[in-house]
């Protein structure tokens, strides 16, 4: 028995043919819903990147215990579990988060492993004066040290790459899988991992995909959009997403190639075949730019899965069943036939195969510190933290690394040692205060929608009876997971699920309405973005300030002849008393807090 797997980086399911879309060209990705079986309610468990890889490698939730970083000592991990049981394990991948501090021992699990340079602004060619070329956002967001470095890299590996598409990390990576499968077709027990970080953001690809989507723009470089408001025009903002849908279409052109191996050694007759990705991306919709500063709308939080399972032989179906990331090394286990470690919580997908029978009734993702939600496949339901601070969170690790570097001496003063989780083993675990979220999902609140009868989350309900449904679920999967406790207390939850009544429900809501009052300025009509940025400048300015820059407020809104309080006229009032450098990070900040949604 022989495994494949195909995994993206930033898929968006609504970008290919399979799922609906009509304007993007995935041939190949047709191909493969006819001889595979289409998940149509496929969710992440931890996002983004490394979170969602975790998961991957232990079946089980990352998002309620940490942030970004590597694997544990004491986690179980697929493809070590295949190495000890005599099936080759295999990664091939330009994912340049691998070989970061955050992702070091991840790669090293399998039993070899080729890294393709190249990806966004992985550190890669050393080409000394080449300039990042001006794009369409220079201005938008503040240019701080880490995003300067970032384009710089990109730039320089874009010189090297250019016009040779033999030489973007997308054709190597499948080059080095096709190796793979070339040299050892004929074996038995093995698993191949190829991985590309395509189609995530920079949307850098060659001029023949571009070519299929001929469109008006004239404008600077936009293929790498900001994690920001959409301001841009409607020719610009259309210009991003072509260049989004022409690295789908080179991502379907090598996805064929892998088929085409499939199709050259009849492959279908004994390979399991996996195609996925960690997430998707806000393209323009709900008027977002990327991933993690809003709500984890659909866009982002369902997303594409195709899977062949030669024990079966269906293909050419669609499933309903719920299935999350976390099945997905279950599923691999049990094709080889290896018993499950006591860990995992995700499921094999056999039963969903072969006649659409659930493996769960609902499905918990988020974000470490961001919104905590639940689906069972019609409702989804984004809880958000009931206090402006959105405390408090800490970080459970043994590994202490961020995404790229180490964490701080600072930030290990603070560590402690807490009492074994259930699942590390019996081991203590260091618990330290985790650092501030890029953005609070409080200031948007919880939301709960119908998905079924309205995919794009145009419309929120307002439904206490289903939020109490839903929010003990949530309980219900944290206590399995053992989540905690401070995490139920950042949602306004009990942690007993039979606690959760619509009065707790009404209280969390009313007590963040209390936090985010002004407290001032009583009778006037606040908007709700407006209370976001005024409590963002209060935390900007110290306390023998605030009421000189209450009253300097009031005065500005009197002379404006009205009681009408908007978001945009608290920013205007900072941009005119912060000095500008303030301003360049405030200003970015302060964008995304005037938003409601």
């Amino acid at each position: 028995m022989k495994a494949i797997m195909v995994m993206y980086d930033t898929l968006a399911r609504n970008f290919l043919e399979p799922y609906g879309c009509d304007w993007v060209q995935t041939p190949n990705f047709t191909r493969l819903a006819r001889h595979a079986i289409t998940f149509d309610s496929s969710y992440v468990g931890s996002l983004p990147c490394m979170p969602a890889r975790r998961e991957l490698h232990t079946g089980r939730y990352n998002f309620l215990h940490r942030s970004w970083g590597p694997l544990e000592p004491f986690d179980d991990s697929m493809p070590q579990i295949l190495r000890e049981n005599d099936i080759y394990s295999h990664l091939v991948s330009d994912h340049q988060h691998y070989w970061e501090d955050g992702g070091a021992t991840y790669h090293t699990r399998y039993e070899s492993w080729e890294c393709v340079r190249g990806q966004e602004g992985d550190p890669w060619k050393a080409l000394l004066g080449v300039r990042a070329e001006d794009t369409a956002f220079a201005d938008k967001q503040p240019q701080v040290p880490l995003k300067r470095r970032m384009t710089r890299h990109d730039a320089m590996n874009r010189s090297y790459i250019a016009d040779h598409e033999d030489r973007m990390p997308q054709a190597m990576t499948f080059s080095g899988g096709i190796e793979f499968i070339n040299a050892n077709h004929d074996k038995d027990n093995w698993f191949v991992q190829i991985e590309t970080f395509d189609p995530h953001e920079p949307f850098f690809t060659q001029k023949a995909y571009k070519d299929l989507y001929p469109h008006e723009y004239d404008g600077p470089l936009a293929d790498w959009p900001p994690y920001d408001v959409v301001t841009e025009d409607g020719k610009t903002a259309n210009h991003v997403r072509c260049e989004y849908a022409a690295l789908v279409s080179m991502c379907d052109a090598y996805l064929g190639r892998i088929l085409d191996k499939m199709d050259e050694y009849d492959l279908w007759d004994d390979t399991l075949l996996i195609v996925n990705t960690d997430h998707g991306f806000l393209l323009g919709e709900h008027g977002w730019w990327g991933k993690g500063i809003m709500p984890l709308y659909e866009e982002i939080s369902h997303t594409p899965l195709f899977i062949w399972d030669p024990r079966s032989g269906i293909a050419g179906q669609r499933r309903k069943a719920l299935v999350q990331t976390i099945d997905l090394p279950a599923t691999i286990l049990d094709f080889f036939g290896l018993p499950l470690p006591e860990s995992m919580e995700g499921h094999p997908l056999t039963p969903v195969i072969e006649r659409d029978e659930p493996v769960r009734e609902y499905g918990l993702f988020g974000m470490h510190g961001n919104y905590t939600c639940i689906t069972d496949g019609r409702y989804v339901y984004l809880r958000a933290p009931v206090h402006m601070d959105n405390g408090p969170t800490f970080e459970y690790t043994l590994m202490p690394a961020h995404m790229r570097s180490l964490f701080s001496a600072r930030e290990l003063s603070r560590a402690t040692l807490r009492a074994p989780f259930s699942f590390t083993k019996g081991c203590p675990v260091m618990m330290i205060p985790a650092n501030p979220p890029h953005f609070n999902a409080s200031i948007y609140g919880s939301k709960l929608f119908d998905v079924l009868n309205d995919p794009d989350q145009e419309h929120e309900l307002d439904d206490v009876t289903l939020e109490v449904r839903m929010s003990s679920a949530m309980v219900r999967l944290m206590n399995a997971n053992d989540a905690p406790a401070e995490q139920y207390e950042r949602l306004g939850l009990p942690a007993d699920p039979s606690h959760v009544t619509a009065q707790v429900i009404l209280d969390a809501r009313a007590a963040l309405e209390e936090e985010r009052d002004p407290r001032f300025m009583e009778g006037w009509e606040w908007e709700q973005g407006a209370k976001n940025v005024m409590h963002a400048l209060m935390g900007m300015v110290d306390d023998s300030r605030r009421d000189d820059v209450r009253a300097g407020f009031e005065e500005k809104m009197h002379e404006a002849g009205t009681k009408a309080v908007r978001a945009e006229d608290v920013r205007s009032y900072m941009r005119e008393i912060l000095t500008p450098e303030q301003w360049r990070m405030a200003g970015y900040f302060t964008r995304i807090l005037a938003r409601q949604r």
